[in-house]
């Protein structure tokens, strides 16, 4: 670690790397190194990016005594094999949402970094936007009331990705694309008490579309829809005693949203961003945990990111998306 924070390093040399490289880079974050399982493609993807060393295996980098963190962005099948190589050379690792298969592997590998005593965070980047952080500003002070009702969706047109399609590969709109819309209820609302879901398979077996209930003890409920065969309004919103949030499409991104009260009136337009897609807030978040001694952050605590995955494995259960199985 240096005085301008921690020396990262990237278990995968992919699209999603690219984009986390950019914003760290853009926000003054010291990325060393990339490995790939192909030493070319990894100095390729460094060439590209401008980071110094490339590794043709994850244990090489994991082993590099001058890099702090990891950042793992392989396939979802691979997290957490690759999230154990770093936390076992006592790395903190920051691994991309879905943090795991299942939630049995999310236990893993939060066990295991609390015994090496270091942070393992899951990268749903969405949690540290200025949106998301304004909105829980708003439903902390009570100024929607009690929230009732959480609305989101996240669909995309993937007949082009390949990867959605393989069961091998985690494919299925829940893993890559429902997690969001999950995530986000837990966000707002906490643990359910009840999931209900209804989904689609394809001949492979992994899941076209999932549309997803949960009810809360109070009440309330999420109802929430992810498919890859087609693009919806991508939009969300929170409805409270005293008003709502609408927020704009894609919701996950850096977007504004509008808050009313309960007679429809605005009261707040919001649209504060950062510069580039928003990747930083989450690495940030990953070097201020480690900066204050501590193991786990309020936003995402890990224990929660293994309840999001229990959830995840209720959803898979009810529509019959058993990934041992395919």
């Amino acid at each position: 670690m240096t005085e301008n924070g921690l020396r990262w390093g990237i278990l995968g040399a992919g699209g999603i790397a690219k984009a986390q490289v950019k914003d760290m880079k853009l926000h003054g974050f010291d990325v060393a190194a990339v490995a790939a399982r192909d030493l070319a493609k990894a100095q390729a993807w460094a060439d590209e990016m401008d980071v110094p060393r490339a590794y043709g295996s994850y244990e090489e980098l994991a082993a590099d005594p001058e890099i702090d963190a990891v950042y793992v962005a392989t396939i979802h099948p691979a997290h957490a094999e690759t999230a154990k190589i770093a936390l076992e050379a006592g790395k903190h690792v920051l691994v991309e949402k879905p943090f795991t298969m299942d939630a049995a592997e999310a236990r893993s590998l939060v066990d295991l970094a609390a015994s090496k005593g270091v942070v393992v965070l899951e990268a749903m980047w969405t949690r540290w936007l200025p949106h998301m952080v304004r909105i829980r500003e708003i439903l902390a002070a009570g100024e929607l009331g009690d929230v009732r009702t959480v609305l989101a969706d996240h669909d995309q047109l993937n007949e082009h990705v390949p990867r959605m399609y393989d069961p091998a590969l985690g494919g299925g709109a829940l893993l890559d694309l429902g997690i969001y819309p999950v995530s986000f209820a837990w966000d707002v609302l906490g643990a359910p008490e009840s999931v209900l879901a209804s989904g689609t398979l394809t001949d492979a077996g992994v899941d076209r579309e999932t549309a997803i209930i949960l009810r809360y003890p109070s009440g309330a409920h999420a109802v929430l829809q992810t498919q890859m065969s087609g693009v919806g309004p991508n939009r969300a919103a929170i409805v409270g005693t005293k008003g709502r949030i609408e927020i704009e499409s894609v919701w996950y991104n850096q977007v504004p949203f509008t808050r009313y009260d309960e007679r429809g009136e605005v009261v707040e337009r919001f649209e504060e961003t950062a510069p580039g897609r928003g990747m930083h807030f989450q690495a940030a978040e990953l070097e201020r945990i480690v900066a204050s001694g501590q193991l786990a952050g309020e936003i995402l605590p890990p224990e929660q990111t293994v309840a999001i995955m229990e959830t995840m494995d209720r959803i898979r259960g009810i529509i019959g998306l058993d990934y041992a199985a395919l």
